[in-house]
């Protein structure tokens, strides 16, 4: 392999974003710019809705962030998220024409749909490899959500996606049921698919040094993640206030569309031992050590295929975790293979009442010893360490 081959990494978001798919490419372009010239473009930075987004241009210094003029929409709209993807990938087609003497491979964590496309697209008509990351199943994602359009949405994008899959040298999906699902759906060989889970930086966490706390506090449960329509932070809130447990307190930490609207509900009940925090970048470690127990609900069929990041980060902070997921997603598998915590069926307040409640009484050496497998599990199969050489590998076999 000849050094200082020139990378191209498009990215839909990246850092100051704190979000994983920001992190990951601000991973992989540290890891790579240490052999290769690597560029990124990305939008302007939006995400999370509502978050307080500090810019620091400055700490840039082995690869070449470049942020593109093309529409954002950070709030949920699937109108809005489209346009935005057209939008993002017209800028990168652009940048793509304008630049491809100097381009020898692609990395692609865009937008679905559009931006995919025209990424693909271009780089096809310039013989350039591009390597794509699949964070979610599209169209079915778009379908899972507006489920009575689902057959129109089938019908408009599913070509598209085939195309931008059939014409990617190589393809990274974040879960065999994923790699599954792509290569009978799309018609595409396993071989051209590999298996990468997404990761966390696991640094941040290890060195970390709980807070030794004498004064005996609430029982508490936390969220900590985008508080968005998929969320189902709203199934949370409605469990808990139904348990109404003794010397329990929720904690709901982040950001999102839809924190502002359940902040009003909360206050509208008068319950008064529901917290919502900031989560300022790099405080997880420190804002998750404050719970005695994890909460991840995802809406029913809202992550079939792939593990939300919150996950991960759960693990850890050694927190055992009760999981609101479908039985047969990737998720809950995890949650059993660790045996770091408990599944429950999505979107049923009353049977996550009753798990809150449960695991609300159980000893304290019970919930450390299923966090520590969680832990030990995140460490082999989650963490930076094992999984970004799978990817940089991934991107130089393609040079």
């Amino acid at each position: 392999m000849n050094q200082l081959k020139r990378i191209l990494i498009i990215s839909a978001v990246f850092p100051p974003e704190p979000v994983v798919s920001a992190k990951l490419s601000e991973d992989l372009a540290e890891a790579l710019s240490g052999l290769h010239n690597v560029t990124v473009i990305a939008p302007k930075p939006t995400r999370p809705f509502g978050f307080n987004l500090h810019k620091d241009r400055n700490k840039h210094k082995k690869y070449k962030l470049i942020n593109l003029d093309s529409y954002t929409c950070p709030e949920s709209s699937a109108i809005g998220r489209l346009r935005e993807s057209y939008s993002f990938g017209i800028a990168c087609k652009k940048y793509i024409a304008e630049n491809h003497k100097n381009i020898d491979v692609v990395y692609m964590n865009s937008w679905p749909i559009f931006s995919q496309y025209y990424i693909v697209k271009t780089a096809k008509k310039y013989k350039i490899k591009v390597v794509t990351h699949v964070q979610d199943v599209y169209p079915e994602s778009l379908s899972n959500k507006l489920p009575k359009a689902s057959r129109f949405l089938n019908f408009m994008f599913l070509p598209i996606d085939k195309f931008v899959l059939n014409n990617s040298f190589k393809i990274i999906a974040i879960s065999s049921k994923m790699k599954n699902y792509l290569s009978k759906t799309r018609n595409i060989t396993e071989s051209k698919i590999e298996v990468v889970q997404n990761w966390q930086n696991e640094a941040s966490f290890t060195s970390y040094v709980p807070k030794e706390n004498s004064i005996q506090k609430d029982f508490t449960f936390m969220y900590l993640g985008n508080i968005g329509p998929v969320a189902g932070v709203d199934l949370i809130i409605d469990a808990f206030i139904s348990a109404n447990i003794t010397n329990s307190k929720l904690i709901i930490a982040g950001s999102g569309s839809k924190k502002e609207d359940l902040q009003k509900i909360v206050a509208k009940s008068n319950f008064l031992n529901i917290q919502f925090l900031d989560v300022p970048d790099g405080k997880v470690p420190e804002i998750q050590d404050l719970a005695d127990v994890m909460l991840l609900p995802i809406k029913k069929g809202a992550a079939s295929s792939s593990i939300p990041s919150k996950l991960p980060a759960y693990m850890f902070s050694k927190k055992p975790i009760i999981g609101a997921v479908d039985l047969d997603s990737d998720t809950a598998r995890v949650l059993i293979e660790s045996d770091c915590g408990w599944v429950v069926s999505p979107e049923n307040t009353e049977e996550l009442r009753r798990k809150m409640f449960e695991v609300a009484g159980l000893q304290k050496y019970s919930l450390q010893e299923k966090g520590i497998k969680g832990f030990e599990y995140a460490m082999e199969y989650l963490s930076k360490k094992n999984n970004l050489s799978k990817v940089t590998q991934i991107i130089n076999k393609a040079l």
